[in-house]
């Protein structure tokens, strides 16, 4: 016969061991003191209700970070005032050290953290947690301010790139020193100052641009002047830089008074978009720039459109341009792949467009005035 001293020790043991196990598991989950995280006290409760005594050492849990902003992004902006030193004979003004300097008065839209809104947002925090962006410049055609194009340069924005857009002297018509074509010849060097000083930006100690844009992918676009502007930089000998990794010309040609020779110093990934009813610039200044460049080269033919309202005004134009540009930097300005079949089915968009890969574009043969005799 036991003794009651015993049998009440058999009563007790199942209590006790069930405490202690159930100590061992919190302790095991809480990392053997101190004050435990969210994501310890979640298992220390799931391993308290285990009907097992044994303990099981606690499982490692992923980061649950916040994953980074993804397109279509809130478009913020800001403006510069960049000062380009020159020569006293192009300068805009003279600064108080009697430096003389071109002013290029500078928009620069970034993706912003938030939904999109359908406007520019000056001042909207940098999503700096899904960058760094690519770098678009863009370069506004003749008489145009750099503003009426902003469709387009929102809807880049919204896809995951910074996009800058200067203000050349003489191009915009409310210039205060008025309108002066001939000044053409001095932009590429404005657009390789503005490219310069915005990759300084992006590694300087503050500001909006800091850290935000990603200096190995660089594109140039440009619309009519802008567009021959653009496609100097990106394949004429006379003015080319190299940190330019692809480039888009709108309705653009190659002008001889910028001198050099186009393609001879290399060339980059090139998209041209021309208008088949354009009489300010002719099919056949498109088609002889695109004929003499090099691949990769993609001719995107617009249908019955002129030279200006498929960059500027609503419509389907508009819509297609904006989105077969996207495609194309996604595929040569980001390196992705599989945006080449995207590219090919959204610029084959019968009767609105077509766009070929030929080494030859459709259409009469190329012959532009004021173009590098071939």
């Amino acid at each position: 016969m036991k003794s009651a001293s015993a049998t009440h020790e058999r009563a007790l043991r199942p209590v006790v061991c069930a405490f202690a196990a159930a100590l061992a598991l919190l302790v095991a989950a809480c990392g053997g003191g101190g004050q435990p995280s969210s994501s310890g006290r979640r298992h220390a409760l799931s391993a308290a209700r285990q009907t097992s005594t044994v303990a099981r050492p606690r499982a490692t849990r992923p980061s649950r970070r916040k994953p980074a902003s993804r397109p279509p992004f809130r478009v913020g902006s800001v403006t510069f005032e960049l000062r380009e030193p020159s020569s006293p004979a192009i300068a805009d003004t003279h600064m108080s050290n009697r430096v003389s300097v071109r002013l290029l008065p500078t928009v620069v839209r970034y993706p912003a953290v938030g939904r999109p809104n359908g406007q520019d947002n000056p001042g909207a925090t940098p999503a700096r947690a899904a960058g760094p962006f690519p770098l678009l410049v863009f370069s506004q055609g003749y008489a145009m301010p750099p503003r009426a194009y902003s469709w387009l340069l929102d809807a880049w924005t919204s896809a995951g790139y910074v996009v800058a857009a200067p203000t050349y002297p003489h191009t915009d018509p409310a210039s205060p020193d008025g309108l002066a074509e001939a000044d053409i010849v001095n932009h590429p060097a404005d657009l390789r100052f503005v490219i310069a000083t915005l990759r300084r930006r992006n590694v300087s100690s503050r500001g909006p641009l800091t850290h935000l844009i990603n200096p190995a992918g660089v594109a140039v676009i440009g619309q009519s002047d802008g567009g021959d502007v653009s496609l100097a930089v990106a394949a004429d000998s006379c003015c080319r830089d190299r940190l330019v990794k692809a480039a888009v010309i709108l309705s653009g040609a190659e002008l001889e008074a910028f001198g050099g020779s186009y393609y001879s110093a290399g060339s980059v990934p090139l998209l041209v978009v021309q208008g088949t009813a354009d009489a300010i610039n002719r099919p056949g200044c498109s088609i002889e720039l695109y004929d003499q460049a090099p691949r990769p080269k993609y001719y995107l033919e617009l249908i019955g459109a002129p030279h200006l309202a498929p960059y500027v005004d609503p419509g389907p134009d508009r819509t297609l341009v904006g989105r077969v540009v996207v495609d194309f930097l996604r595929r040569y300005l980001e390196d992705r792949s599989s945006a080449s079949g995207t590219l090919r089915r959204d610029g084959n968009a019968p009767p609105v467009a077509s766009l070929t890969t030929h080494l030859t574009a459709p259409g009469a043969e190329g012959y532009c005035p004021g173009a590098p005799a071939p």
